[in-house]
């Protein structure tokens, strides 16, 4: 093996990946990526943007970007979302500039969002993406949850169960599904599935030029 390939002159970067996460409402999803981010502070979360108003607590440009739906569907027009949707009389959409720049730049981006944007992301970028879908222990214990946090009107709880269903119908689309019986176990496999998929050879584009050089095919040094 040439000396270069095993001394600091080699370096190479990993692309950065999509890290996915779907559920019904009150499954879990934003508690398990905000506590996954903690755990692993290169991570970006991806803030979606959106027009529905802010409820207690929720900051702008954290939580979300509270946009008017003039000025959404004026960045719909600009292609400046990955993916968008209109949910419960509001618009979600994926900015595009920050999730770009952060892959290239090798870090890893969470995403918060239903089966619908994460089809469209599938689409967009399938090697980067990665897919987990997160189900709630029963569905007796999701109402539960939506009922607790007191936020909503029974109709609208209603409403969010009609929808946990249709979501749940879609679980079979995603690369890892996460029973989150236990939010320790269910963490636990979820970082197990974020440290397995970096090691993933598609994440690697610098693999190519460090195997040729190391079979002798290319240059001696090889330098990302």
């Amino acid at each position: 093996m040439s000396e270069a390939l095993t001394g600091p002159v080699f370096r190479g970067r990993r692309r950065g990946l999509m890290l996915v996460l779907s559920s019904p409402s009150g499954a879990g999803k934003t508690t398990l990526s905000k506590r996954l981010i903690a755990l692993n502070p290169d991570l970006v979360l991806s803030v979606s943007a959106t027009t529905r108003p802010p409820r207690p607590g929720e900051v702008d440009g954290e939580d979300y970007y509270f946009m008017s739906e003039d000025a959404f569907l004026a960045k719909v027009d600009e292609g400046g979302f990955y993916e968008w949707a209109k949910v419960f009389d509001h618009y979600y959409g994926t900015p595009k500039t920050p999730v770009e720049e952060a892959l290239e730049d090798g870090r890893d981006v969470v995403f918060d969002i239903d089966w619908q944007g994460a089809r469209a992301l599938a689409e967009h970028s399938p090697d980067d993406v990665v897919r987990i879908f997160i189900l709630p222990p029963s569905l007796t214990l999701l109402r539960e949850r939506l009922t607790k946090r007191g936020q909503d009107t029974d109709e609208i709880v209603e409403g969010r169960m009609a929808r946990a269903r249709s979501e749940i119908a879609h679980w079979d689309e995603y690369d890892y599904v996460i029973l989150n019986d236990d939010f320790s176990r269910a963490l636990e496999k979820l970082s197990e599935i974020l440290h397995a998929e970096r090691l993933r050879r598609v994440r690697h584009p610098w693999l190519e030029g460090f195997v040729e050089a190391l079979t002798g095919e290319g240059p001696d040094r090889y330098d990302n």
